[in-house]
């Protein structure tokens, strides 16, 4: 056996690299992490760029722990948990794109000043919970990971736990290197300042468009 089919649950995995390859592009699809990470890392830096990439990635592995041990099936198949799962992740949006859009007007007032500073843990809540409450990654994960787990895996959501893993990991990779990437433009045109808080306030707007959007929308 070689090391690699030594991992638990790989035995159970087909076409790895076609999700590696399909999951990487996903991840670079704009929403509303993307959005948050932008924003925090324009505005304040590689560090609080990290901590919501870092954040988003924690609440995508909690999707992917979910869905293979079948509670995001639970959620999909429940009219009430998914329709509150929704109106939960549409009033976070909500608010947390009124608070940028508020944080972005107090930047902007002081001529060339940072967007106001947010600790590390603040921040690294809001890239989870804008992730764990997004109803479009259950389904996700319900639609898109099981088509590489092999009909006869002996152990399936161990195979599931493992993809769920992979994705996760590839996410927040590629979400740090676009936070370091948009921390290093910050810096080379001398900080946040003014274009760090216009960021904000765009990020702010297209947040509660999203939130909006996932309320008076249908069933995703």
């Amino acid at each position: 056996m070689t090391p690699w089919l030594a991992v638990p649950g790989l035995d159970g995995v087909q076409g790895l690299a076609v999700f590696v390859g399909a999951g990487l592009l996903l991840n670079l699809t704009p929403g509303a992490d993307v959005a948050l990470i932008a924003a925090r890392s324009a505005g304040q830096g590689a560090r609080s760029g990290a901590a919501a990439a870092l954040g988003v990635g924690a609440g995508c592995g909690l999707h992917a722990l979910a869905a293979a041990l079948g509670l995001s099936a639970l959620v999909a198949g429940s009219p009430w948990a998914f329709a509150a799962l929704r109106w939960a992740g549409a009033a976070y949006l909500l608010w947390l794109g009124w608070g940028m859009l508020r944080a972005a007007a107090a930047a902007q007032a002081a001529i060339g000043a940072d967007l106001p500073p947010a600790s590390f843990g603040r921040v690294f809540l809001q890239g989870f919970w804008t992730n764990a409450l997004n109803p479009k990654v259950v389904m996700f994960f319900l639609a898109f990971v099981p088509q590489f787990v092999r009909p006869d895996a002996p152990h399936p959501a161990l195979s599931f736990a493992l993809l769920g893993i992979v994705f996760s990991v590839n996410g927040t990779l590629v979400n740090l290197g676009f936070a370091v990437a948009l921390a290093s433009l910050r810096q080379r045109f001398g900080g946040g300042g003014r274009w760090g808080a216009w960021l904000a306030r765009g990020t702010g707007a297209v947040l509660i468009a999203l939130g909006l959007k996932l309320a008076l929308g249908d069933r995703v």
